[in-house]
């Protein structure tokens, strides 16, 4: 896979995750992990670039709110392109892991 096929996957998971609500990054992190049961590790490192990016498409937008212990944090919610993003990348998905998964059983 090359690098913005790993891009498109992350934008994917953080879309998809967003689909439930507004979060901040922290909690889009461990919502991915938790519902992965620890197989994905998003490092800031990657997902703060990924949330600027898709921020910048217009597929989320951003606003600063006080969490639940009362820091303030940036928190994400999915915009209508960002919806219309989703569907389109839930297609290629499934194209693109189909493809993986005929290679794996019959090469």
């Amino acid at each position: 896979m090359g690098k913005d096929q790993l891009q498109g996957a992350l934008d994917l998971l953080i879309l998809k995750t967003l689909q439930r609500g507004p979060m901040h990054g922290y909690g889009i992190a461990q919502r991915i992990q938790q519902i992965s049961e620890d197989a994905l590790r998003v490092e800031e490192g990657s997902l703060y670039p990924a949330l600027h990016r898709i921020e910048q498409q217009g597929w989320i937008a951003a606003e600063w709110r006080a969490t639940e212990s009362r820091r303030r944090a940036k928190y994400y919610r999915l915009m209508p392109a960002g919806r219309k993003q989703l569907a389109r990348e839930e297609v290629n998905w499934d194209r693109v892991s189909s493809a993986v998964a005929k290679i794996l059983r019959y090469a």
